[in-house]
């Protein structure tokens, strides 16, 4: 009998932020630009890490749009 277990996270972490003019459009709050580090883990191990810039939401957290 062969069981796996694949235990498979991902983190993110906001480096720098910047305002930025404009409104979130969820809930019309004030916006920045972020440069964020996405970290993919498998059993505790990061293997895959990806830097992206995105204009979020500074009171939702929503990403209203990514740049790679």
């Amino acid at each position: 009998m062969v069981c796996f277990c694949f235990l498979v996270d991902q983190r993110r972490k906001v480096r720098r932020s910047k305002p930025v003019a404009g409104s979130c459009s969820r809930c019309g709050r004030g916006a920045s630009v972020v440069d964020i580090i996405t970290q993919t883990r498998f059993c505790y191990v990061p293997f895959y890490c990806k830097s992206w810039k995105a204009i979020m939401c500074t009171f939702c957290g929503a990403i209203l749009k990514s740049y790679a």
